[in-house]
C-alpha cells in the first residue's frame, strides 16, 4: 500500500478526521472545530495542494499542512451553515460558499470576509428550506460559476458571481446532489440528482439526460468525479435512497453512455455518498458511504481496499499528496 498521501473526512456531528498515512491511523480534530461540528464541505487549493478548506455549521477553516493542523478563517456567524465550497482556479483568493438557507457567498481575500451574492433561489421547496449542494468554476473562463441547489436546479453566473441565471432547459429533476466538470472541448458539465444524471456541453444552456434508471443497479445518484487524466472516464456513487442499506461505485469510459459496477472489497453499508480524486495520482479514487465506510482504489476502480475503522455520518472527503 502506498502511504504517501493524507486523507481528510468531514462528518455530521463528529467534526473533521485526518490521516497522514493513507488511512492507517486517524486523528479527530477538536481544535479549532467546536465540539460536535458538522463539516459538510472540503476543497483543495488548486495550486497549493497541501492547503485544504473545510466548511460546515460552525464556519470556515483552513489547513496548510494537508489537514494535520487547522485555523479558523473569519469569525463565527460570518456565514450560515456551509454545504459546498469552490475555489477560483485562476485567482485562488476568490472562494465561493454554498449555504443553507440557500445562498451563494463570495470571498475575495481567501475566506476572511464574505459577501452574499444575488442569486434568485427559491426560499421554500419540497424538503422545506433549499440549500446549495454543489459549486463549480469553469477552468477555461473563471468568470463562469455554477451553483446546484437541492431542490431548485442549477444557476449560472457569467460575470464571476455578480448576476445569475436559472438553467432548466432539459433538466426535469431539480434535486441537485453533485456537480463536476470534464475538461473536454467543449467542456462537459455533469450534474447528479435524485433521479438521474444530466450533462451539458454548452455551459448549461441545454441538458441531456443520461438515463441511469435503465443502466444502474440502484437508482439514486450522489457523488461524481472525473478521472483527472482522462475526461472520458466518470465515476459515480449510487444507492437505494438517501439512507439506503446498499450502494455501489460505477464507472463509465464513454462520457456516461455505458456503465460498469466496480467490485468493492466488501458490500457497502449505505449509499455511496461521495468520491475524491486528485491530479497528483489520477488512478487513486476515494469513495465513502453516508454511514461511515471509506474505500480506496489505486487502479482507477478495478480493485479496492476498505479503511479499517468506520466513522460517523460522512459528508465530504479529500486526499492530498504528502
Amino acid at each position: 500500500m502506498v502511504a504517501d498521501y493524507s486523507l481528510c473526512l468531514g462528518t455530521a456531528g463528529w467534526g473533521l478526521w485526518h490521516s497522514g498515512d493513507a488511512g492507517e491511523s486517524w486523528t479527530r480534530h477538536r481544535a479549532p472545530f467546536p465540539l460536535n461540528s458538522r463539516v459538510q464541505a472540503l476543497a483543495v487549493h488548486p495550486t497549493a495542494p497541501r492547503t485544504i478548506f473545510a466548511g460546515g455549521d460552525t464556519g470556515l477553516y483552513v489547513s496548510h499542512e494537508g489537514g494535520a493542523r487547522w485555523a479558523r478563517l473569519g469569525t463565527p456567524g460570518d456565514l450560515p451553515t456551509i454545504w459546498s465550497l469552490a475555489i477560483d482556479p485562476v485567482d485562488p483568493n476568490i472562494l465561493f460558499a454554498g449555504t443553507r438557507p440557500a445562498g451563494v457567498w463570495r470571498s475575495r481575500d481567501g475566506g476572511l470576509h464574505w459577501h452574499r451574492l444575488d442569486v434568485p433561489i427559491a426560499s421554500e421547496c419540497a424538503i422545506g428550506v433549499p440549500f446549495v449542494t454543489a459549486l463549480a468554476v469553469d477552468p477555461d473562463d473563471h468568470q463562469i460559476v455554477w451553483a446546484g441547489v437541492e431542490i431548485d436546479g442549477v444557476y449560472r453566473s457569467m460575470d464571476g458571481g455578480d448576476t445569475w441565471t436559472h438553467l432548466s432547459n432539459g433538466m426535469y429533476d431539480l434535486d441537485v446532489h453533485d456537480m463536476t466538470i470534464a475538461p473536454t472541448q467543449p467542456r462537459r458539465l455533469y450534474v447528479s440528482t435524485a433521479r438521474d444524471i444530466f450533462m451539458s456541453d454548452d455551459r448549461g444552456d441545454h441538458w441531456q439526460v443520461l438515463g441511469i434508471q435503465e443502466k444502474w443497479p440502484l437508482p439514486y445518484a450522489r457523488g461524481l468525479a472525473v478521472k483527472p487524466d482522462d475526461p472520458r472516464v466518470l465515476f459515480a456513487g449510487c444507492g437505494q435512497t438517501t439512507t439506503g442499506e446498499a450502494g455501489h461505485v460505477l464507472r463509465t469510459a464513454d462520457f456516461g453512455q455505458r456503465w460498469e459496477v466496480l467490485p468493492l472489497c466488501s458490500p457497502a453499508n449505505a449509499t455511496l455518498w461521495g468520491l475524491a480524486v486528485h491530479p497528483a495520482e489520477p488512478n487513486r479514487i476515494v469513495a465513502f458511504t453516508l454511514f461511515g465506510e471509506v474505500f480506496v482504489s489505486e487502479d482507477a476502480g478495478t480493485s479496492w481496499r476498505k479503511i479499517t475503522r468506520n466513522f460517523g455520518e460522512i459528508r465530504s472527503a479529500v486526499w492530498v499528496p504528502n
